[in-house]
Protein backbone atom coordinates (compact mmCIF):
# COMPACT_ATOMS: atom_id res chain seq x y z
CA UNK A 1 0.00 0.00 0.00
CA UNK A 2 1.14 3.52 -0.84
CA UNK A 3 2.05 5.70 2.04
CA UNK A 4 0.07 8.78 2.95
CA UNK A 5 2.26 10.14 5.42
CA UNK A 6 5.74 8.58 6.29
CA UNK A 7 8.50 9.87 9.20
CA UNK A 8 11.90 8.97 9.06
CA UNK A 9 14.38 9.81 11.68
CA UNK A 10 12.01 12.46 13.21
CA UNK A 11 13.40 14.37 16.34
CA UNK A 12 11.50 17.72 18.02
CA UNK A 13 14.16 18.99 21.38
CA UNK A 14 12.70 21.79 23.23
CA UNK A 15 15.60 23.66 24.97
CA UNK A 16 14.18 23.66 28.73
CA UNK A 17 15.37 26.58 31.81
CA UNK A 18 18.49 26.86 33.17
CA UNK A 19 19.81 23.75 35.78
CA UNK A 20 20.82 24.35 39.16
CA UNK A 21 24.72 24.42 37.64
CA UNK A 22 23.42 27.74 35.43
CA UNK A 23 23.47 25.21 31.85
CA UNK A 24 20.53 24.92 29.82
CA UNK A 25 18.57 21.46 29.50
CA UNK A 26 17.48 19.35 26.35
CA UNK A 27 14.08 17.66 26.67
CA UNK A 28 14.23 15.02 24.03
CA UNK A 29 10.44 14.60 23.56
CA UNK A 30 10.75 12.61 20.42
CA UNK A 31 13.85 11.08 19.72
CA UNK A 32 14.97 9.40 16.00
CA UNK A 33 11.36 8.12 15.90
CA UNK A 34 10.74 6.52 11.90
CA UNK A 35 7.27 5.29 10.69
CA UNK A 36 4.51 5.66 7.91
CA UNK A 37 1.08 5.14 7.59
CA UNK A 38 -0.80 3.91 4.81
CA UNK A 39 -3.81 5.82 2.24
CA UNK A 40 -6.77 4.49 4.65
CA UNK A 41 -4.85 3.32 6.93
CA UNK A 42 -5.38 4.00 11.08
CA UNK A 43 -2.51 3.85 12.92
CA UNK A 44 -2.75 4.00 16.89
CA UNK A 45 0.18 5.58 18.60
CA UNK A 46 -0.10 4.33 22.27
CA UNK A 47 2.66 4.92 25.14
CA UNK A 48 2.55 6.20 28.67
CA UNK A 49 1.60 10.24 29.77
CA UNK A 50 4.91 11.55 28.33
CA UNK A 51 6.04 9.82 26.08
CA UNK A 52 6.22 12.14 23.20
CA UNK A 53 3.26 10.98 21.11
CA UNK A 54 1.64 14.23 21.45
CA UNK A 55 4.24 16.03 19.92
CA UNK A 56 5.12 13.34 17.75
CA UNK A 57 1.60 14.02 16.37
CA UNK A 58 2.22 17.76 16.27
CA UNK A 59 5.44 17.73 14.29
CA UNK A 60 4.04 16.02 12.05
CA UNK A 61 1.17 18.30 11.53
CA UNK A 62 4.13 21.50 11.33
CA UNK A 63 2.50 22.47 14.81
CA UNK A 64 5.90 22.09 16.03
CA UNK A 65 9.34 22.64 13.69
CA UNK A 66 11.16 19.27 13.73
CA UNK A 67 14.38 19.59 14.84
CA UNK A 68 15.72 16.89 12.62
CA UNK A 69 14.26 14.46 10.36
CA UNK A 70 12.33 14.25 7.39
CA UNK A 71 7.99 14.39 6.90
CA UNK A 72 6.38 13.20 4.05
CA UNK A 73 3.09 13.45 2.93
CA UNK A 74 1.81 12.33 -0.05
CA UNK A 75 5.16 11.76 -1.10
CA UNK A 76 6.42 15.31 -0.59
CA UNK A 77 8.74 16.25 1.50
CA UNK A 78 6.91 19.32 3.86
CA UNK A 79 10.12 19.42 6.37
CA UNK A 80 11.19 22.71 5.65
CA UNK A 81 8.58 24.28 3.97
CA UNK A 82 7.71 27.81 5.53
CA UNK A 83 4.09 29.15 6.12
CA UNK A 84 3.35 30.44 2.37
CA UNK A 85 3.86 27.07 1.13
CA UNK A 86 2.68 24.86 3.76
CA UNK A 87 -0.54 26.61 3.03
CA UNK A 88 -2.22 24.25 0.61
CA UNK A 89 -1.55 21.56 2.89
CA UNK A 90 -2.86 22.67 5.90
CA UNK A 91 -6.27 21.98 4.96
CA UNK A 92 -5.52 18.30 3.81
CA UNK A 93 -4.16 17.84 7.59
CA UNK A 94 -6.18 18.43 10.50
CA UNK A 95 -6.27 17.67 14.72
CA UNK A 96 -8.86 16.57 17.14
CA UNK A 97 -7.80 18.11 19.92
CA UNK A 98 -8.27 16.37 23.73
CA UNK A 99 -9.48 19.20 25.33
CA UNK A 100 -13.34 19.53 23.44
CA UNK A 101 -14.41 22.53 25.66
CA UNK A 102 -10.55 24.18 25.72
CA UNK A 103 -9.97 24.10 21.90
CA UNK A 104 -13.47 26.23 21.30
CA UNK A 105 -13.49 29.84 21.32
CA UNK A 106 -16.28 30.47 24.19
CA UNK A 107 -17.45 33.31 22.24
CA UNK A 108 -17.79 31.41 19.03
CA UNK A 109 -21.31 29.85 18.10
CA UNK A 110 -20.31 26.49 16.67
CA UNK A 111 -21.56 27.14 13.43
CA UNK A 112 -19.16 29.78 13.22
CA UNK A 113 -16.52 27.36 15.06
CA UNK A 114 -17.24 24.30 12.12
CA UNK A 115 -16.89 27.04 9.92
CA UNK A 116 -13.96 28.88 10.26
CA UNK A 117 -11.58 26.33 8.60
CA UNK A 118 -13.12 27.07 5.51
CA UNK A 119 -13.29 30.86 5.90
CA UNK A 120 -9.48 30.76 6.79
CA UNK A 121 -8.68 27.97 3.99
CA UNK A 122 -10.89 29.89 1.09
CA UNK A 123 -12.54 26.59 0.19
CA UNK A 124 -16.58 27.19 0.38
CA UNK A 125 -17.96 30.54 -0.75
CA UNK A 126 -19.67 32.53 2.02
CA UNK A 127 -23.37 32.14 0.77
CA UNK A 128 -22.93 28.55 0.98
CA UNK A 129 -21.18 28.10 4.37
CA UNK A 130 -24.05 27.64 6.13
CA UNK A 131 -25.67 24.79 4.53
CA UNK A 132 -22.07 22.55 4.62
CA UNK A 133 -22.05 23.47 8.45
CA UNK A 134 -25.52 22.14 8.76
CA UNK A 135 -24.15 19.23 6.50
CA UNK A 136 -21.11 18.18 8.60
CA UNK A 137 -23.54 18.47 11.59
CA UNK A 138 -25.71 15.77 10.41
CA UNK A 139 -22.60 13.67 9.96
CA UNK A 140 -21.47 13.61 13.35
CA UNK A 141 -24.76 13.52 15.34
CA UNK A 142 -25.77 17.18 15.89
CA UNK A 143 -28.87 18.44 15.41
CA UNK A 144 -28.63 21.77 12.74
CA UNK A 145 -30.82 23.78 15.92
CA UNK A 146 -28.04 23.40 17.25
CA UNK A 147 -25.87 25.54 15.06
CA UNK A 148 -26.03 29.09 16.83
CA UNK A 149 -25.54 27.81 20.03
CA UNK A 150 -22.30 28.32 22.38
CA UNK A 151 -19.95 25.45 23.34
CA UNK A 152 -21.03 26.08 26.98
CA UNK A 153 -24.56 24.98 26.36
CA UNK A 154 -23.09 21.51 25.20
CA UNK A 155 -21.98 17.87 27.01
CA UNK A 156 -18.65 16.75 26.52
CA UNK A 157 -19.58 14.23 24.46
CA UNK A 158 -21.27 17.25 22.13
CA UNK A 159 -18.28 19.22 22.00
CA UNK A 160 -16.01 16.59 21.17
CA UNK A 161 -18.67 16.31 17.73
CA UNK A 162 -17.82 19.63 17.33
CA UNK A 163 -14.16 19.02 16.95
CA UNK A 164 -14.72 16.33 14.20
CA UNK A 165 -17.13 18.22 12.81
CA UNK A 166 -13.90 21.15 12.37
CA UNK A 167 -12.06 19.05 11.78
CA UNK A 168 -14.20 17.54 8.62
CA UNK A 169 -14.50 21.30 7.13
CA UNK A 170 -11.87 21.03 4.65
CA UNK A 171 -12.32 17.87 3.55
CA UNK A 172 -8.91 16.75 4.96
CA UNK A 173 -6.85 13.57 3.93
CA UNK A 174 -5.01 12.74 7.50
CA UNK A 175 -6.33 13.63 11.02
CA UNK A 176 -4.06 13.41 13.67
CA UNK A 177 -6.52 12.52 16.83
CA UNK A 178 -5.02 13.50 20.10
CA UNK A 179 -6.38 11.67 22.84
CA UNK A 180 -9.81 12.48 21.76
CA UNK A 181 -11.87 10.52 24.13
CA UNK A 182 -9.76 10.27 27.35
CA UNK A 183 -11.39 13.31 28.95
CA UNK A 184 -15.19 11.75 28.19
CA UNK A 185 -16.89 8.69 30.12
CA UNK A 186 -16.54 5.33 29.16
CA UNK A 187 -19.98 5.36 27.72
CA UNK A 188 -19.54 8.34 25.55
CA UNK A 189 -15.85 7.25 24.59
CA UNK A 190 -18.04 3.99 22.64
CA UNK A 191 -19.71 6.84 21.09
CA UNK A 192 -17.44 8.90 19.68
CA UNK A 193 -15.29 6.09 18.70
CA UNK A 194 -17.90 4.55 16.95
CA UNK A 195 -18.11 8.09 15.19
CA UNK A 196 -14.58 8.23 14.19
CA UNK A 197 -14.44 4.61 13.19
CA UNK A 198 -17.36 5.66 10.27
CA UNK A 199 -16.23 8.46 9.08
CA UNK A 200 -13.13 7.18 8.81
CA UNK A 201 -14.49 4.81 6.41
CA UNK A 202 -16.98 6.83 4.42
CA UNK A 203 -14.27 9.53 4.11
CA UNK A 204 -11.19 7.61 3.45
CA UNK A 205 -9.56 9.27 5.80
CA UNK A 206 -6.19 8.34 7.13
CA UNK A 207 -6.25 8.53 11.07
CA UNK A 208 -3.01 9.08 13.43
CA UNK A 209 -4.98 7.79 16.68
CA UNK A 210 -3.02 8.95 19.81
CA UNK A 211 -4.17 7.21 23.66
CA UNK A 212 -2.87 6.00 26.28
CA UNK A 213 -5.74 3.94 26.61
CA UNK A 214 -4.74 0.07 24.99
CA UNK A 215 -8.19 -1.36 24.85
CA UNK A 216 -9.49 1.29 22.90
CA UNK A 217 -6.54 1.38 20.70
CA UNK A 218 -7.48 -2.04 19.79
CA UNK A 219 -10.86 -1.28 18.68
CA UNK A 220 -9.98 1.26 16.50
CA UNK A 221 -6.82 0.48 14.89
CA UNK A 222 -5.08 -1.10 12.41
CA UNK A 223 -1.54 -0.89 13.29
CA UNK A 224 -0.70 0.05 16.36
CA UNK A 225 2.86 1.52 17.21
CA UNK A 226 4.23 1.84 21.23
CA UNK A 227 6.09 4.53 21.88
CA UNK A 228 8.86 5.03 24.65
CA UNK A 229 10.38 8.31 26.00
CA UNK A 230 10.63 9.50 22.42
CA UNK A 231 11.34 6.28 20.83
CA UNK A 232 9.13 3.48 19.18
CA UNK A 233 10.20 0.47 20.78
CA UNK A 234 7.35 -1.75 19.07
CA UNK A 235 4.97 -1.52 15.43
CA UNK A 236 2.49 -4.12 14.18
CA UNK A 237 -0.37 -4.90 12.96
CA UNK A 238 -3.34 -5.07 15.75
CA UNK A 239 -3.48 -8.85 15.67
CA UNK A 240 -0.03 -9.36 15.94
CA UNK A 241 0.63 -6.74 19.04
CA UNK A 242 -2.02 -7.87 20.68
CA UNK A 243 -1.77 -11.33 19.94
CA UNK A 244 1.86 -11.75 21.17
CA UNK A 245 3.58 -8.27 22.19
CA UNK A 246 7.56 -8.85 21.99
CA UNK A 247 8.85 -6.10 23.94
CA UNK A 248 8.83 -6.44 27.18
CA UNK A 249 7.28 -2.81 27.83
CA UNK A 250 4.20 -3.82 25.66
CA UNK A 251 4.02 -7.23 27.29
CA UNK A 252 3.75 -5.21 30.65
CA UNK A 253 0.60 -2.49 28.68
CA UNK A 254 -0.82 -5.62 27.56
CA UNK A 255 -0.59 -6.90 31.06
CA UNK A 256 -2.38 -4.32 32.57
CA UNK A 257 -5.58 -4.17 30.33
CA UNK A 258 -8.58 -4.52 33.15
CA UNK A 259 -10.67 -7.42 33.16
CA UNK A 260 -14.69 -6.49 32.90
CA UNK A 261 -15.40 -9.87 34.64
CA UNK A 262 -14.71 -9.16 38.74
CA UNK A 263 -15.09 -13.00 38.66
CA UNK A 264 -11.46 -13.29 36.66
CA UNK A 265 -8.36 -12.21 38.48
CA UNK A 266 -5.44 -10.93 36.13
CA UNK A 267 -2.23 -10.83 37.57
CA UNK A 268 -0.40 -8.17 35.73
CA UNK A 269 3.02 -7.27 34.83
CA UNK A 270 4.46 -4.68 37.50
CA UNK A 271 7.25 -2.87 35.99
CA UNK A 272 9.57 -1.38 39.05
CA UNK A 273 10.61 2.33 39.13
CA UNK A 274 9.00 5.35 37.60
CA UNK A 275 9.69 6.79 34.11
CA UNK A 276 13.21 8.45 33.78
CA UNK A 277 13.44 11.79 32.72
CA UNK A 278 13.44 12.87 29.05
CA UNK A 279 15.74 15.88 29.81
CA UNK A 280 18.41 13.01 31.02
CA UNK A 281 17.40 9.85 29.84
CA UNK A 282 18.94 6.16 30.34
CA UNK A 283 22.02 5.13 28.24
CA UNK A 284 21.19 2.26 25.56
CA UNK A 285 18.00 1.10 25.72
CA UNK A 286 15.83 3.91 27.01
CA UNK A 287 13.54 0.88 29.11
CA UNK A 288 16.16 -1.15 30.32
CA UNK A 289 16.25 0.14 33.95
CA UNK A 290 12.62 -0.97 33.76
CA UNK A 291 13.21 -4.32 32.07
CA UNK A 292 12.52 -7.58 33.68
CA UNK A 293 14.63 -9.28 30.86
CA UNK A 294 17.46 -6.57 30.83
CA UNK A 295 21.07 -7.92 29.31
CA UNK A 296 24.42 -6.45 29.66
CA UNK A 297 23.88 -4.97 25.90
CA UNK A 298 21.13 -3.04 27.37
CA UNK A 299 22.46 0.07 28.92
CA UNK A 300 25.19 0.05 26.81
CA UNK A 301 23.73 0.38 23.03
CA UNK A 302 20.80 1.72 21.05
CA UNK A 303 18.64 -0.94 19.72
CA UNK A 304 17.41 -0.53 16.58
CA UNK A 305 13.14 -1.07 15.64
CA UNK A 306 13.79 -4.73 13.26
CA UNK A 307 11.64 -6.42 11.15
CA UNK A 308 11.30 -9.61 13.67
CA UNK A 309 8.41 -11.28 11.49
CA UNK A 310 7.00 -9.97 8.70
CA UNK A 311 5.34 -6.52 9.37
CA UNK A 312 6.30 -7.02 13.08
CA UNK A 313 9.06 -4.65 13.94
CA UNK A 314 10.88 -4.59 17.25
CA UNK A 315 13.54 -2.48 19.31
CA UNK A 316 14.66 -5.10 21.42
CA UNK A 317 17.73 -7.00 22.24
CA UNK A 318 16.23 -9.97 22.89
CA UNK A 319 15.21 -11.11 19.40
CA UNK A 320 18.85 -10.54 18.02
Amino acid sequence: MEPLVEVRNLKKWFMTGKSQFGKKEILLAVDDVSFSINRGEVLGLVGESGCGKTTCGKVILRIYDPTSGKIMFNGKDITDLNRRLMEPYRKRMMIIYQDPFGSLDPRMTIGKAIAEPMIVHRIVEKKDRRNRVIEIMNHVGLIPDQIDRYPHEFSGGQRQRIGIARALATNPDFIVADESVSALDVSIQAQIINLLQDLQKEFKITLLFIAHDLSVIKHISDRVAVMYLGKIVEMASKHDLFGEARHPYTQALLSAIPVPDPKQRKKGKILMGDVPSPINPPSGCRFHPRCPSKMDICDKEVPELREIVPGHFTACYLYD
